[in-house]
């Protein structure tokens, strides 16, 4: 079947571009000698995450204990958890992880810590935890200040294994172009390198130093202390990395294909993909610099200014030769929105559709399979 003959809306994976941005950022890991883990929430697929393993990728970051299971049950030689848990369902969860994989837990607070503890007493499970440490976005993670008070304190929880520290430069979405995003590799590689300093020196031996994001990836990846690298929206890319001049339209994996269904006012068409297919994102953490709702590839005469659950208002800003019934492809803002909202993606290669990968793990849809 070709593209062009697809019902709309549909989610499109090029396999080849998602390949290439694959290949791409694993050879610079090899290049420099890093592993790469990428953070699986991005595509939550056991098919693309099978694709990073092939090219060389050696463990994944988790966004959710259902990607952590799915990881658990292909074989996944190293699974890393990017939150904290607190609850008794999920201790035992990581339990179970730990238990059955090579699983790595984050912690940021002697609460949580002690609850986890407990319950790897009980059911006679070390659980491996690497600390979070706050680089700059102020979410999750201890100060530099607070690292080796925090570790101490951590010393006293038995089942607990101490094996490095983590963080995550998520702040970086608050550029507005690539010369901005210097600073934010500065800050994440400045704040791992005193972080490891200050705790080696207190005697602390430090197995794993791992951090990520896929706009700072490319400069942080050559810092010789950090080893672990957790990029995630690089096997997709999307209209945030292009405002930030972190990728062309040409390297952007996932489109949303739409057809245009109205024509109400002279400047202003409706197109059948709204909020359920691109997502409400305009950028995160400050960034609003981003203009409308998505990119619709060779048409930059057209905007989409508003969404509806099913629908998107496109706006006219020049000349235009766009009808009723034609089709468009629209690369999403936050392509890692629009992968959580379907159940597959639509493969195409050279204008052909060749396959479907399943979406397996949103949702807790792969714990109830």
């Amino acid at each position: 079947m070709r593209k062009e003959d697809l019902k709309t809306p549909t989610i499109l994976l090029n396999i080849g571009v998602l390949k290439d941005n694959i290949h791409r950022y694993q050879k610079l890991c090899n290049q420099y000698g890093k592993e790469l883990w990428p953070m699986i929430k991005t595509h939550k697929s056991k098919g693309i995450l099978e694709i990073q393993i092939e090219e060389g990728a050696s463990g994944a970051l988790c966004g959710t204990l259902e990607e952590a299971e799915m990881c658990q049950k292909m074989g996944v030689k190293k699974i890393m958890y990017a939150y904290p848990v607190s609850t008794k369902e999920n201790i035992q969860r990581v339990i179970e992880l730990a238990s059955k994989s090579y699983f790595i837990i984050r912690l940021d607070n002697e609460e949580g810590a002690k609850k986890i503890n407990e319950m790897a007493i009980k059911e006679d499970v070390i659980i491996n935890y690497t600390i979070i440490v706050d680089s700059g976005l102020h979410r999750f993670g201890v100060s530099v200040d607070n690292i080796l008070g925090f570790a101490e304190k951590l010393k006293q929880f038995q089942n607990l294994k101490f094996v490095g520290i983590s963080s995550h430069p998520g702040h970086v979405y608050s550029s507005t172009c690539s010369k901005d995003i210097e600073k934010y590799v500065e800050d994440e590689c400045d704040t791992l390198h005193k972080a490891k300093s200050i705790l080696e020196e207190a005697g602390y031996s430090i197995k794993y130093v791992t951090t990520g994001s896929t706009p700072t990836f490319d400069e942080a990846v050559k810092h010789p202390e950090i080893n672990v690298y957790h990029p995630g929206n690089y096997v997709f890319l999307d209209s945030i990395q292009l405002s930030i001049g972190k990728a062309k339209k040409e390297n952007c994996a996932l489109t949303v294909y739409s057809s245009i269904i109205s024509h109400p006012q002279e400047d202003l068409f409706i197109c059948d993909a709204g909020a359920k297919c691109l997502g409400l994102d305009q950028g995160a953490h400050g960034n609003n610099s981003i203009i409308g709702y998505g990119t619709i590839i060779d048409h930059p005469e057209l905007v989409i200014v508003s969404l509806s659950e099913e629908v998107g208002k496109i706006k006219v800003t020049g000349q235009t030769d766009l009808k009723v019934g034609d089709k468009i492809e629209i690369i999403p803002n936050h392509s890692c929105s629009s992968a959580n909202l379907c159940s597959y993606y639509t493969v195409v290669k050279n204008g052909q559709v060749t396959d479907s990968i399943s979406v397996d793990v949103r949702g807790n849809s792969f714990t109830r399979t």
